[in-house]
């Protein structure tokens, strides 16, 4: 999994099913200066194991408290903390937000074969949403095509934002976000590593094995394949960005190519105004319309004055960012 895509729900479905009992804590609402975005999850097992985060450390043990309750009584439950409670105080939440944690036994609450469906969903790349009535503790699983909740849970999948719609918690469950690099240039260095620490299934592709080598890259996932190739191997889809960094056709054009052919959310290629020139008209040669080839960042990243390799690659990392979060 990558940073981005943790396995909380997978951990307490196998601590559920290996006798360990387990309960699932999910932040559905926050206040102020919350230290965990609404969606963030905390597994607990019935022997006190934790995995996750509700708040950053905050009141994880008060957490763990309520959680051991909901395994003996079996019930769900909400819980508020906020820095005026005396209880939010005592578990350390003073950074002045305020945060609801819905906890839920797997099993007696949240039924095993639903959890079992979100992780497979998870695992084949299907976006799914886990809608919970917190009236009637009513649970369902859907997508954007549901008949009541369509249009609000397809805007959330592209938000990739847990929460509420009236008294129903809508918890996201996107594919994690992958990044393709096209070109192991030393630009590629800085921006692998932040692609990583930015939640990204990041690969870098370049198939000038002298240039993609382990001892420049260590640690990266490196594809010596063709561009078009690598790519179709790694997959594109709506949760990918793409960036091409060689300057050569012969190895940025065909990852552009796949990457417009393909619901990618970013494209971005380096070159100056008049490399992209003449990248518009191999395109337009190609049959790509003004329109699609409009889907191109170009120059790559946001102009910020950038100048060194890791400048540069800030800088594309913050339009990514800007893409996926205000598109």
């Amino acid at each position: 999994m990558t940073l981005g895509f943790d396995d909380i729900p997978e951990t307490a479905l196998a601590w559920h099913r290996d006798g360990n009992r387990a309960a699932l804590a999910t932040v559905v609402q926050t206040w102020g200066s919350a230290p965990r975005p609404v969606g963030s999850q905390l597994a607990i097992s019935g022997e006190g194991a934790i995995a996750g985060s509700v708040s950053g450390g905050c009141v994880e043990g008060a957490v763990v408290v309520e959680a051991m309750e909901a395994l003996a009584d079996g019930k769900p439950r909400i819980l508020t903390y906020g820095v005026s409670d005396d209880e939010a105080f005592a578990v350390g939440l003073a950074c002045g937000g305020t945060i609801r944690v819905m906890v839920e036994p797997v099993g007696a609450a949240l039924p095993e074969d639903m959890l079992a469906r979100i992780c497979a969903a998870r695992a084949e790349r299907r976006a799914l949403a886990y809608i919970v009535d917190t009236n009637t503790w009513e649970r369902r699983l859907a997508d954007a095509t549901d008949a009541t909740l369509g249009a609000a849970i397809a805007a959330r999948f592209r938000s990739d934002r847990s929460g509420f719609e009236e008294a129903a918690f809508i918890g996201i469950h996107n594919p994690p976000l992958r990044m393709a690099v096209v070109g192991a240039v030393h630009i590629a260095q800085p921006l692998m590593q932040m692609a990583r620490l930015a939640g990204y299934d990041a690969v870098l592709i370049d198939p000038r094995e002298a240039f993609g080598a382990a001892a420049r890259f260590p640690g990266e996932t490196i594809s010596h394949d063709w561009p078009d190739e690598a790519l179709a191997a790694h997959g594109l889809d709506a949760r990918t960005a793409v960036v091409t960094l060689t300057h050569d056709p012969k190895l940025d054009d065909p990852a552009i190519v796949a990457a417009l052919r393909s619901e990618v959310f970013y494209l971005g290629c380096l070159g100056s105004t008049r490399t992209h020139a003449k990248r518009v008209d191999r395109l337009k040669e190609a049959g790509f319309s003004e329109a699609e080839i409009g889907r191109i960042h170009a120059p790559v990243g946001l102009d910020i004055g950038a100048r060194s390799p890791a400048e540069i690659a800030v800088a594309i990392i913050a339009e990514i960012t800007q893409r996926l979060r205000q598109a």
